[in-house]
Order: C-alpha cells, then sequence, then structure tokens
C-alpha cells in the first residue's frame, strides 16, 4: 500500500468510500492514511485523514477517531491556507464528532474533556460559528458526569442559541433534546420533542432510526402500547445489521423483554451474536450489553437459564452464564466512567435499566417468532395443608366447576384443573368419594382429548367408579367417552358403533325419575350423529382397499363401476344424515336448546357442503340465536364465524360484518385459543374490504395471530392473520411494518399452496419496492416468476419478469435488468395483448443502454429501441382504435424520450464536454445542429399528440414545448422558442378557469421573458 502514488490512493479512497461500513472498511481507511502520508501529498494526506474519521463514525470503532482527527487539526494549525472553505467547514464540523467520543470515553480525563470543549469553542467563535453545537457538547459532558445544574443550562444556551453551518441536523438534534426529557421521565414531553423525527418531517442517515428505538420505552410507560409496536417494526427494521447502530439494537432487545416477546428478542440477539465481543467504543458496548441483558435475565426468570445461547468471544454460553459475562462486563465499564467522572451517574442509569420488571404481560408484534421451548417441570415444593378458610375457598371452588361443567361453559376444564392442583394439597380423607371420582374423571378426559395411550382405561375406571357410587348418569356419560376415545385412537367402525350402542343402552338404562335421562338420551344420539361421517369414510375405505386387494384387473375394472355408485351412496348418506339431524332438532329443540343448537350448526356445515348456501345460512343463524336463548352464547360464536364467512364469499359484506361483531361478542368468554383466533380472523377479513376500517381489520388480525400462536398453529392460521394483518398496514401507509409482518410469515405461507406463494411473494415484493429496497424487491418478483413459469398463460410470468427488472434497474443492476427486461419481452410477445408492457419495456431497455456509457453506437442503439416502441403502438393504433387514449399518450412519451436521447447524445459528445466523455470523441458542429434540429421536431410532433388528447396531457405537453424553446435557445434562436411557450399561454388563458394547472401560466410567462431577454 505504501507504494501507491497520490492518483491510486485518490481512487481508492473512492472505492473505500462506497465500502460498507464496518471493521473492514475502517482497516483499509488506516492503510490508505499510512500510504497517503508516505506518499508526500499533503492534500491527499488531508483526504486520507477525513476518509478514516468518516469511516470510524458510522461503525463500532467510533472512538478511534481521536487520533486522526488530531493530526487533521495538526495539519490545519500547521497551514490554514492549505484548507479550501470546504475542507475548513470539514474539519470544523467533526470536531462535534470528537467531542462527543472523548465524552463517551471513560479514558478521558474530565479535566481534558473540558479542554478540548474551552479549545473547540475558541476556535468556532474565531471562526465566526454560533455556539450551538459548543453548548450542545456541554450538555452532553454535564449529563454524563450528572451535572444536573449545568446539563440544564447548557440545554436552554444550545436552544436558545442561532442555528448556523456548524449546527448538527435538525433529526440529529431533535433526537438529543428529546432525551433530555425522557431521562428526566416526562416521556410525553420527549414523544411530542421527537415527533418531527418520528413522523419522517427530520431525517438523517440514522434517523428515524435512533428515535424510533430511544422512543419504545418511553410510549410503554405512557401505555401507547400500538404505538410502541409499530416503532419497534419499523425501527428494528431500519438499524437491523448496521454496527454503527448497535446502541438501538440494544433497545429493541430490551423491549422484546419488557413486552413478553422474549421470543423475538433471542432471534434478534443471534442475528448480532457477533458483536457480542469487546468493543472499541466501550460506551456503545456497554449500551448494547446492557439491552441484552435485560432479556437474558428475563429469559433466565421464565426458567431458561441452561438453555444454550449465542456464543461470547467463540466460547459456548448457557443463557445464565451469558447473562452474568454480559452484566459485570456493563457494570464494569460503567464503574469506569464512575471514577473518571467522580460520580455514580453512569452506573446508577445502567443498574436501573437491567432492573426493569417488564411492562406489559404480552404485546403481540405481529411479526412470527419460535416460541422459547417449555423448560422442564421442577420438582413441585411441599404445600401445607390449607387453613379452614383455604379448605372454604376449596369447596367454593368445586362447586364453581361442577356449575360450569354442567352449563357447558367454555372455563370448565381450567376450573377442574385449578381444583385438581388444590386437592393435591388435601389429605385423601377430605376428599369425599365423589369429588375423587370427578377430578378423575377430568383426567381421564384431558388424556382423551390429548389421543393418550392409556385413555380408553382411565375412562374405564372412570365409569366403574361412578357406577360404584350410584351416580349412574355419570357413568353413562362415561360410557359414551369410551366411544369417542377409541376412534380418536382409530378403531375399527365396527367397534366405535358398539361403544356408541353401549352409551345410548346406558342412557336409556337410566331411572326414569332421573332427571338427566333425556339429556343423556339425547347427548348419545348427537354423538352418534356427529361420529357418522367420519365412520362411513373409515368403512368405505376399508371396503375399497379390501376390494382391491381381492380382485383382478377385471374386478378392478367392476370396481371403478362401484366407485361411482358409491359417490350415489355417498349423497345419500349425506341426505340420510341431514334428515336425521333435522329431526334431532325437532325433537329437542324446545326441552334441550344448547343440543338442538349444536345439531342445526352440524345441518347448517352439511347443507353448505351440498351447496345449498341460502338454506345454510338460515340454519347458522338459527343455531347461533338457539345457543344464545339457551344461555350459552360462546356456543354461538363458531357457527356466526362462519356465516359471516360465507356472507362475505356472496358479496354481501355489511351483513358479513353484523355476524362477524356478534361471533366476536359472543366468544367473550370462550378459552379456546384456535376458536378465539379464528372468530377475529373472521372479523378482519371482513373489514379488510371496507377503506375505512383498515385500523381495526389490523387490531383484529394482530390479535388473532397471536391467539393462533398460542394455539400452537402459526404456521397454518397464524400466517393468515399475519397475511391479513400486512394486508391491513400497507393499506394504512404503514409499510415498514407490513414488510416486517409479511416476510416473519412468507417461509409459513409459501407451503400454503402456489397461489398464495405467489401473492405472497408478489405483495412483499411490491413492499419492498415502496421502502425503495430495490434488490430485495427484485428477488421476489424473480422467485414469483419462477413459481408460475410452468403455467399455460405467460402473462403472470412476464408481469413479474417486467417488475423484476425494474428493480434490477434501480437498484443499479444493469446487467442483470437488461436481462430481465429481455426474458419480459419475449413472455409479453408470445401474449400479442400487452402492448403498454411491451412499449415500456424497449424504452427501459433504451435508458438502460446509456447508463453505463454514452456514445454514437450507445445512442443510436438507443434510437433504434425507441423506434422500435413507436412502431410497436403505431401498429396497434393501425389495427385498433386510432384514437385510443392509452395508446397515443403512450407514443407520444415515446417521441419524447426519444428527443431526450438525442439531447443525452449532443450533451455527453458536443464539442465542449468531449473531454470528459469516456471516448473522448466531439461530434461536429453541423452534427449537433442536426441533432437539436431532429430533437425539436420529436418535441412538436409528443406536444401535437398531448393536445389531440386533452387538457389532461396539459402538463406533459408544456414540458415537450418547453424543452424544444430551450433547444431553439441553444440554437440561436430565442424568439422561435418564446413564440411556442407564447401561443401556448394564448391558448391556456381562453380555457375555462381551473382547466391548467395554477404554476403553469406563471412559469410559461417567465419563461417567455427569460428568452426574449437573451
Amino acid at each position: 500500500m505504501s507504494t501507491l502514488t497520490a492518483e491510486e490512493i485518490r481512487r481508492a479512497l473512492h472505492e473505500n468510500h462506497g465500502l460498507p461500513h464496518g471493521a473492514a472498511r475502517n482497516a483499509q481507511a488506516e492503510a490508505l492514511t499510512a500510504a497517503a502520508e508516505v506518499c508526500g501529498d499533503s492534500e491527499v494526506f488531508r483526504l486520507a485523514l477525513v476518509n478514516q474519521i468518516d469511516a470510524y463514525e458510522y461503525s463500532a470503532e467510533r472512538s478511534r477517531m481521536v487520533v486522526p482527527f488530531a493530526r487533521l487539526l495538526q495539519e490545519y494549525d500547521r497551514d490554514p491556507a492549505a484548507f479550501d472553505a470546504g475542507d475548513a467547514h470539514s474539519l470544523f464540523w467533526r470536531f462535534k464528532w470528537v467531542s462527543g467520543q472523548i465524552i463517551s470515553s471513560p479514558d478521558v480525563p474530565v479535566s481534558s474533556v473540558t479542554g478540548y470543549l474551552e479549545d473547540m469553542e475558541k476556535r468556532y467563535r474565531i471562526a465566526g460559528y454560533s455556539e450551538r453545537a459548543v453548548r450542545q457538547s456541554e450538555y452532553f459532558l454535564a449529563d454524563a458526569i450528572g451535572d444536573d445544574e449545568r446539563a440544564e443550562r447548557a440545554m436552554a444556551q444550545w436552544r436558545a442559541a442561532e442555528r448556523d453551518a456548524m449546527s448538527d441536523c435538525h433529526a440529529c438534534e431533535t433526537n438529543s433534546q428529546g432525551v433530555f426529557w425522557a431521562t428526566k421521565g416526562e416521556h410525553a414531553k420527549a414523544i411530542e420533542v421527537w415527533e418531527p423525527v418520528l413522523n419522517g418531517e427530520q431525517t438523517c442517515m440514522e434517523e428515524p432510526h435512533r428515535v424510533l428505538a430511544r422512543s419504545l420505552v418511553p410510549l410503554l410507560r405512557l401505555g401507547r402500547t400500538d404505538e410502541a409496536r409499530s416503532h419497534h417494526l419499523r425501527g428494528y427494521r431500519m438499524a437491523r445489521g448496521k454496527e454503527s447502530l448497535l446502541r438501538s439494537i440494544g433497545q429493541h432487545i430490551e423491549f422484546c423483554a419488557l413486552t413478553g416477546n422474549e421470543a423475538r428478542g433471542v432471534e434478534i440477539l443471534a442475528e448480532h451474536g457477533a458483536h457480542l465481543r469487546p468493543l472499541v467504543d466501550v460506551k456503545t458496548q456497554m449500551d448494547f450489553y446492557a439491552g441484552v441483558a435485560v432479556l437474558l435475565r428475563r429469559v433466565v426468570e421464565l426458567g431458561h437459564g441452561a438453555d444454550p445461547t449465542v456464543p461470547y468471544e467463540g466460547s459456548p454460553q448457557t443463557v445464565e452464564e451469558l447473562y452474568g459475562v454480559l452484566r459485570e462486563e456493563a457494570v464494569a465499564i460503567a464503574r469506569r466512567f464512575d471514577v473518571r467522572n467522580g460520580t455514580t451517574r453512569v452506573s446508577d442509569r445502567l443498574l436501573e435499566r437491567l432492573a426493569q420488571a417488564p411492562l406489559a404481560d404480552v404485546l403481540p408484534l405481529g411479526v412470527r417468532s419460535a416460541a422459547l421451548p417449555q423448560p422442564a417441570p421442577a420438582a413441585p415444593a411441599p404445600v401445607p395443608a390449607p387453613a379452614p378458610a383455604t379448605a372454604a375457598g376449596f369447596a367454593e371452588l368445586v362447586t364453581r366447576a361442577r356449575t360450569a361443567r354442567d352449563t357447558g361453559h367454555p372455563d370448565t376444564d381450567r376450573l377442574w384443573e385449578e381444583a385438581a392442583v388444590r386437592a393435591s394439597a388435601l389429605p385423601e380423607p377430605e376428599l369425599d368419594p365423589l369429588l375423587r371420582a370427578e377430578l378423575a374423571d377430568h383426567r381421564a378426559l384431558t388424556a382423551a382429548r390429548a389421543g393418550a395411550p392409556g385413555a380408553a382405561e382411565l375412562l374405564a375406571a372412570v365409569r366403574d367408579g361412578y357406577r360404584a357410587l350410584g351416580q349412574a348418569e355419570r357413568a353413562a356419560l362415561a360410557e359414551l367417552r369410551l366411544a369417542s376415545a377409541a376412534a380418536q385412537a382409530g378403531a375399527a367402525p365396527g367397534e366405535v358403533r358398539r361403544l356408541l350402542a353401549a352409551g345410548l343402552h346406558a342412557a336409556e338404562a337410566l331411572d326414569a325419575g332421573e332427571p338427566l335421562r333425556a339429556r343423556r338420551i339425547a347427548v348419545a344420539e348427537l354423538s352418534a350423529l356427529r361420529m357418522e361421517p367420519y365412520l362411513r369414510s373409515a368403512e368405505a375405505a376399508h371396503e375399497h382397499d379390501h376390494g382391491h386387494g381381492e380382485g383382478d384387473g377385471h374386478a378392478e375394472g367392476h370396481g371403478g363401476g362401484e366407485g361411482h355408485g358409491g359417490g350415489e351412496g355417498h349423497d345419500h348418506g349425506h341426505q340420510l344424515l341431514a334428515a336425521e339431524l333435522a329431526s334431532f332438532v325437532s325433537a329437542y329443540g324446545a326441552a334441550l336448546p344448547d343440543l338442538a343448537a349444536e345439531a342445526e350448526e352440524m345441518l347448517g356445515r352439511l347443507t353448505l357442503s351440498r351447496g345449498d348456501t341460502d338454506r345454510a345460512l338460515e340454519l347458522l343463524a338459527a343455531s347461533a340465536a338457539r345457543s344464545v336463548e339457551a344461555g350459552r352464547p360462546w356456543q354461538a360464536a363458531d357457527p356466526l364465524a362462519l356465516r359471516a364467512g360465507v356472507l362475505l364469499s356472496l358479496g354481501r359484506p355489511e351483513e358479513a360484518e353484523e355476524a362477524a361483531r356478534s361471533a366476536l361478542e359472543h366468544s367473550a368468554e370462550v378459552t379456546d385459543p384456535e376458536q378465539q383466533g379464528l372468530v377475529r380472523l373472521t372479523l378482519a377479513d371482513v373489514l379488510l374490504r371496507r377503506r375505512d376500517a383498515q385500523a381495526e381489520a389490523a387490531e383484529h388480525a394482530l390479535t388473532a395471530a397471536h391467539w393462533f400462536d398460542q394455539a400452537g398453529l402459526a404456521a397454518d392460521g397464524g400466517a393468515q392473520a399475519r397475511w391479513m394483518l400486512a394486508q391491513a398496514y400497507a393499506r394504512s401507509g404503514r409499510t415498514a411494518d407490513a414488510a416486517e409482518v409479511l416476510q416473519s410469515a412468507l417461509p409459513d405461507l409459501l407451503e400454503h399452496g402456489d397461489g398464495q406463494a405467489v401473492s405472497a411473494r408478489e405483495f412483499l415484493g411490491n413492499l419492498l419496492r415502496d421502502l425503495r429496497e430495490s434488490r430485495a424487491a427484485s428477488e421476489q418478483f424473480l422467485l414469483a416468476a419462477e413459481l408460475v413459469e410452468d403455467w399455460e398463460d405467460p402473462r403472470p410470468q412476464a408481469g413479474f419478469a417486467q417488475a423484476a427488472a425494474d428493480c434490477l434497474s434501480d437498484a443499479g443492476l444493469a446487467e442483470e435488468a437488461i436481462a430481465a427486461y429481455r426474458r419480459a419481452l419475449e413472455l409479453r410477445r408470445l401474449t400479442g395483448d400487452a402492448v403498454v408492457s411491451e412499449v415500456r419495456i424497449l424504452r427501459s431497455l433504451a435508458w438502460l443502454g446509456l447508463r453505463e456509457e454514452v456514445t454514437e453506437a450507445t445512442a443510436a442503439a438507443a434510437r433504434a429501441l425507441m423506434e422500435e416502441a413507436a412502431g410497436v403502438l403505431e401498429a396497434a393504433l393501425a389495427a385498433g382504435d386510432p384514437e385510443e387514449p392509452e395508446l397515443l399518450s403512450e407514443l407520444a412519451q415515446t417521441w419524447h424520450q426519444l428527443a431526450q436521447v438525442l439531447d443525452r447524445l449532443v450533451g455527453s459528445l458536443a464539442p465542449e464536454d468531449a473531454e470528459d466523455s469516456p471516448s473522448g470523441d466531439a461530434l461536429s458542429p453541423a452534427a449537433v445542429e442536426a441533432l437539436r434540429l431532429e430533437e425539436i421536431q420529436w418535441w412538436e410532433r409528443a406536444a401535437e399528440l398531448y393536445a389531440r388528447l386533452g387538457a389532461e396531457y396539459l402538463q406533459d405537453r408544456f414540458q415537450c414545448l418547453n424543452n424544444a424553446a430551450w433547444t431553439d435557445h441553444e440554437l440561436g434562436r430565442p424568439a422561435e422558442g418564446a413564440a411556442r411557450i407564447s401561443a401556448l399561454v394564448e391558448e391556456v388563458e381562453s380555457l375555462p378557469e381551473g382547466t391548467a394547472p395554477e404554476w403553469l401560466l406563471p412559469q410559461a410567462r417567465r419563461i417567455i421573458t427569460t428568452l426574449l431577454a437573451a
């Protein structure tokens, strides 16, 4: 590197400036500074020092900028005249950066920092700068050392001083001034101060990234959780992977720990685990470690202390071990600051941060995160016998559990589980035999629902226990449950039918005076009806397998005929089941409305499967109404949610919304997370169709995703909920939030079939394009194109290829964009019905050909493509409607752009500019004049077409005439140019008021004046 020439170092500095920020760029910057010092060119040496300082500024090695800055300052003091105005401004601007770094370095004594600030103030004053930047640095020092009185004074002086060329950008100043209020606990004031940055009014290279992260905890403390969620989604997306924003990454990790999103925090930590090492910038290290330690402490508290986590400096660590290491390191750094400052300000703030308690039990974020593994259960501690008051409470609990069971309340299982836990603390003699049987019943039912191997034996023991206690009606119910357990275990249909018959017989054998006899019989009948479709399906499958196993080729052919007859039998079975369900509703509707409601819902679903939507809607509504009348509103949620979905598919959104809202209302007591998710997903789907309800749709989709996650269905219902959430966010203008949610759900959505996969990639590509993440957007469009390449219709693939090409072009990947455009053009021409798309591709190819180099050859190629595009449009107009507005406007635009191609050629190869062109070839004066005249002709033709299209295209027409007029000026005939604009002015003045844009006439008159004065 030391043998490089000054020119080689200049080129290398330019290349270094384009590298990603980080250690590699810093190392190269250091080497270039060393080489520049050796080469002896003072100007190159100064440029290298500035490059090195800038490289450090946006990395985790900020504190290293102090040395190169000191050397740059020495160069200035040695020869100020060598610094032009720009160089001097650059030097003084970086004074502020260095002041921040020495304040943030515990190894620089306070006296040295104070001396530096005094020198900075003196130099700024001599140079004529305001004291604003100096007072800002003084505030940072006073706040760091705990001198609150001085900090208040410096802040007031900072804000009062005049802004000038040395003032930080508005966004950075707003950030720091908001922090001033946040550290005082005035969170609302902090958010108010930060608002211009948060709403995008003030931005810079690292804002709003940092303010979004800083705002998280204040928003949580203010209870503004929706904003906090959005700031996390948007802010982490901006900060992810940026070494200079490790403090912000730590704040996002901390936010996850404080909101019940520990799994999300662990994922973010894993993405940035490589930065868990001693950093040059120890203040950044301390702040980053602190955020991570808050998370790790929560994970330990949740029972995962022994789980493996990211390594520290290459050494494997458990969660608890890593927490101990990072906490110790952060506290040690804080104590270094305390020693330097003579106060405990830094360690006090650190310890307060580390001790934070969660600010929300669970704040759903909408993004998909893998749940933390369930910790191994600890051995239960001995529980002392309850006191009499506790025993009384237990009796009340049992009463509530029995009432819930008898009314079918969704809280039944939870109450019995609590009763079982409480009962385990009581001496066995204190439990009456019936309660012991009921607790055994609960355990057996739980095992049966989980498909446990010994469930049948447990249920049989429960039945026998009830019989021994003379509880025949409870024994009959247990008998019936044996059939359900057998079906779940995959027993033969004949065995299940036998058990169902035994259950019905047990119910019918109950004493005629038993109050629950009729209910037990009805439950047995309804259970048989509910299982009938499964049993018939299993029997049909058995017969099918048996027939194929025994038959020869002839028999197999005959079997195919039986299959058709089987279809008729299947339909007959549906009719029979429908009749039986209707009979059940009729028989029990008055006496047992809740059971009749269940049968009615089954009948509605069966009717819907047969295509009779009107009748199905009636039955579902009737089922819901019957459940509510029976005092079991929670039972109405499912049929209402299904009814809402059907109504939506029929294009009846108002009725669908009414049904969905009723379902949500009636699900208030539902404890099944899947059912809760389904109800909210349905309402979100309905509300997405309303333009004015996107915020509410997002709220319900977000909650639905949370419930599906709780049910273990994150990849199924959870993915659909996130799909809807992303749509709602996108329609509300929350593009970054939508992209973050959709990207988290994408792996799941890709498993939901090609149609869903294509839609997901297209949606994500559009979001990324809107966020100007062009390279990532092109990847999604190309992957979508791959998914549809085997489809019979080539138009989707063509559309994705063209979208990918647009994004590749925006990303500066010219070669890749050209390849994608050519593929899109090939596909568009296969369909023969995409003239506009074909033309736009040709124009894009023309401009891409000029991106790298403008020569006569590349301009000729671009011209040929523009002329080809014009030819395609002219042919389409001749073959169809010659006045088709869209085609005419595209033709005018093509002529306009052809003129611009010629203008680009002249601008690059005119004699006075030829030295700057890559080839150095210049056009002759005659060639320049000819091209200028041709430009005017194309702009005139375009303007004439726009005139035919009417007032809607006045702005485009004005642009063409304006270009032609200034080209006239370049040809030395400004009067002709002024005449063009004057003619347009006269025409516009005669149009009705409001036809033309307000700016057009004033601007046109100014152009005329300027041209005539030339």
